[in-house]
């Protein structure tokens, strides 16, 4: 098995990167290199960036192995799957197979569909030109959060204490940080939510990761 000398992991506050970095918060503390990137100064289209993640965003994570070779690993749905996969307090076993499917589809819900709608909003709401925002459609995606998968959130912490039973996963990183989202945009304040995420934030691995939200620039 490769072994891992290094993670390097490229950040902007409160982006997609938080959710990574609170998973390597609680896998190796502060045993990783963290490199702000300033995408409000365009840092992410420079041609060093791009020339790591063409899609120019953030996260992205660089691995270095024992042996000298690198690999670099874009979309925080694809890190978090690695680094989980990495450490077994943090996803359910390939062969635990019931448990492991519950845990892929929430990181599938979480990754794809709620992050999609999020972004959605916020895009038509706050960062396209007027002109090119489209209130209906940022509306109807509001709606799909909050009829079709904030229910099925619900009833996942409404009999467990995390996402995806008793046992915290990298599955609670995706979907903690996608609350947290969500709940800056009026959604999900479901008293559920509310629990759960006063429960996430005690962790000392959650304050270390949101620790420079103060320094988001919208």
């Amino acid at each position: 098995m490769d072994q891992i000398s290094q993670l390097t992991l490229y950040h902007y506050p409160l982006s997609r990167s938080a959710r990574v970095k609170w998973l390597l918060h609680e896998m190796r503390g502060k045993s990783f290199k963290t490199i702000r990137v300033a995408l409000r100064k365009g840092e992410q289209y420079t041609p060093e960036f791009l020339a790591k993640n063409p899609s120019h965003g953030v996260p992205v994570l660089d691995v270095e192995y024992s042996d000298g070779s690198t690999q670099t690993i874009t979309e925080s749905l694809a890190i978090l799957t690695w680094l989980a996969d990495l450490d077994p307090r943090f996803a359910p076993l390939p062969n635990d197979h019931r448990a492991r499917a519950t845990y892929l589809q929430i990181m599938a819900l979480g990754g794809s569909w709620m992050d999609q709608m999020l972004w959605n909003i916020r895009l038509h709401e706050t960062i396209l030109p007027k002109p090119a925002r489209n209130q209906d459609f940022a509306k109807f995606n509001r709606d799909k959060i909050e009829n079709e998968v904030l229910p099925q959130l619900k009833t996942r912490l409404e009999t467990s204490d995390f996402i995806c039973g008793d046992t915290f996963t990298a599955a609670d990183c995706l979907t903690g940080q996608n609350l947290n989202w969500a709940r800056a945009y009026g959604l999900g304040h479901d008293p559920v939510f509310k629990a759960y995420m006063g429960r996430m934030k005690t962790r000392p691995a959650f304050q270390l990761a949101f620790a420079d939200a103060k320094d988001f620039e919208g």
